[in-house]
């Protein structure tokens, strides 16, 4: 392990507020936007708070949108979410179409996850003594050192014929009568 995750802050991916289960809640609760009027890196900024700023905000009501105009700074995106992460996001010199495109991506995700080191891989609400369940949990632990085919693992000679097997022996008791008739 390295020194770098020495200072990051440890947790769990996990969705938040049992998220999904019952009702959807967006994760995304404020979002500003830093722009200057009239300088250049801004116009993209500029051009999507013209044309599709309000259609943002009437398809996400339960996202509060705040316009921060500064006087000879560059453009800038800071999205809060409700875990209390903060995404700062430079779109110096971005066009209406990549910052649309950053926009939705700030939008769908739940904070910002890269900079969180994971304690475990799996995380529940409800945490088990006896460890993840496998596909081998309840197996029986002769099978680990039993030769395969085994009759008493598995079902193979109490298993049905196949239809194959029933018209392969149609077909035999049907040579077999009319070799008896023949003769």
């Amino acid at each position: 392990m390295s020194n770098k995750n020495l200072f990051l802050k440890s947790g769990f991916i996990r969705a938040p507020i049992q998220n999904g289960v019952g009702r959807f809640v967006p994760q995304l609760q404020r979002i500003v936007l830093k722009f200057c009027k009239t300088y250049g890196a801004s116009q993209g900024l500029r051009e999507f708070i013209e044309q599709d700023l309000v259609d943002f905000a009437k398809e996400n009501p339960s996202v509060v949108v705040y316009l921060k105009p500064r006087r000879h700074r560059g453009p800038v995106i800071v999205a809060e979410y409700l875990n209390g992460d903060r995404v700062w996001m430079s779109v110096h010199n971005k066009t209406h179409s990549e910052i649309t495109k950053w926009i939705e991506v700030l939008r769908t995700q739940q904070g910002d996850i890269s900079s969180l080191r994971l304690r475990k891989y799996q995380y529940t609400d409800y945490p088990s003594v006896q460890g993840p369940w496998t596909p081998f949990t309840f197996k029986d632990p002769e099978l680990n050192t039993a030769q395969l085919p085994d009759p008493h693992f598995g079902a193979n000679d109490r298993l049905p014929i196949t239809a194959t097997e029933k018209l392969r022996l149609l077909f035999e008791k049907q040579k077999l009568s009319d070799v008896k008739t023949a003769e």
